[in-house]
């Protein structure tokens, strides 16, 4: 399989890196510290179309295949994932999943105005008490003469206070799980509330919240497909949502390759560049070993999405290798940059930082393990 970028890829690219470079990078550093939510920065890139994604031009997308998103979150990343976490969660587990599993009315009304970023959304999944065992949500929706009633709490949220549009998994049944059901929830809308979370490790420029919804009622046609769907629509989010991530974190250790690459020739020790050093060697091959493997797992599982088919277990795969991969990468550029890896004064602690949150979101690696294994011995290890 060839997987060498064709001209539209590489020009999407090329704009990414740019826009990266010029108005990204500037400013990472300091929204990282002052934990500022680069909105500015969001509404420009939906100007750019970057926002648009895979989204069909018919819906106000930009109609890109797979392999073009890939390697816009990569720039992207490269720079600051921060930024990138903002436009994965837009399109990967919001925007995408609507295509996937909305109906044709609510594809109109609401992907313009995600695809513009006119509006944000947000992927209401994780409680307090679930993360990974999604089947024993707490967040219940009740029948109601016009529509439904909704009662529950979100946490860790991405978008989850900038967001117009909230994607909430439910439960409709407290005796039968199977019911869930996904409902697209306006965060306007009256009993719904979002307390940003701050103090976190990394990503500290993306916005991060608690929902709660207290009696929040929509209309039936806030209802994503239909009661007992809501399993599906989760794990549809989620395996765009583990594609993007894999992507970015190959952008996380790309950065550091980068980084480390300038710093190991720069830097002189013993009368020579420590780049002429074999251990320093060691370390920047075997980065490079990581990364090129890591891009081509996500590139056979875009090509899978680009044809249609079934990539469950290819995505978990890309996302699990390159997440290890973003972490192995930028504790290894630490390592390289010595003391000065350890000051904010070079973007490889905040790499190390944003990498760290991939092991853990859109399913463990643990859980990445899990999924993979059992579609190798055909025996699930959980229910």
């Amino acid at each position: 399989m060839d997987f060498e970028l064709n001209d539209a890829q590489r020009l999407l690219k090329d704009m990414a890196a740019e826009f990266a470079a010029r108005r990204i990078a500037p400013v990472a550093r300091q929204n990282d510290i002052d934990e500022r939510f680069p909105g500015d920065i969001v509404k420009e890139m939906g100007d750019l179309g970057f926002y648009g994604g895979v989204i069909p031009e018919a819906y106000g997308g930009a109609g890109m295949d797979y392999i073009a998103y890939a390697v816009l979150m990569e720039e992207i990343s490269k720079v600051c994932s921060s930024v990138r976490t903002v436009l994965s969660v837009q399109m990967s587990l919001v925007a995408s999943t609507i295509l996937k599993c909305g109906s044709e009315e609510q594809k109109k009304k609401y992907l313009p105005r995600l695809c513009t970023t006119e509006w944000l959304g947000c992927f209401g999944l994780t409680e307090p008490d679930v993360g990974s065992d999604v089947q024993h949500l707490k967040t219940f929706a009740e029948k109601t003469s016009n529509g439904w009633k909704i009662d529950g709490r979100k946490i860790w949220i991405s978008n989850g206070g900038v967001a117009q549009l909230a994607l909430i998994i439910a439960q409709t049944d407290r005796k039968d799980s199977r019911k869930m059901a996904a409902f697209l929830v306006e965060t306007g809308t009256a009993g719904f509330t979002a307390k940003d979370m701050h103090g976190k490790l990394g990503l500290r420029s993306s916005n991060t919240a608690e929902l709660y919804l207290d009696g929040v009622e929509v209309p039936d046609d806030a209802l994503m497909g239909g009661v007992g769907d809501g399993f599906k629509v989760a794990m549809t989010a989620l395996d765009n949502g583990r594609y993007s991530v894999a992507a970015g974190c190959v952008g996380i250790a790309q950065g550091s390759l980068e980084a480390s690459v300038a710093y190991a020739k720069e830097r002189h020790t013993f009368g020579k560049p420590i780049a002429a050093h074999q251990l320093v060697q060691e370390i920047i091959a075997r980065m490079v070993v990581d990364i090129e493997s890591s891009r081509l797992l996500i590139y056979r599982a875009g090509e899978l999405k680009n044809a249609g088919k079934p990539n469950t277990k290819e995505t978990c795969i890309a996302k699990y290798m390159a997440s290890e991969t973003a972490v192995r990468c930028a504790n290894d550029a630490i390592q390289i940059h010595g003391g000065m890896g350890y000051s904010n004064e070079y973007p490889v602690e905040r790499f190390m930082r944003d990498a760290r949150v991939a092991t853990i979101y859109e399913g463990t690696s643990q859980i990445q393990k899990l999924i993979i294994a059992g579609f190798e011995t055909g025996i699930r290890a959980f229910g």
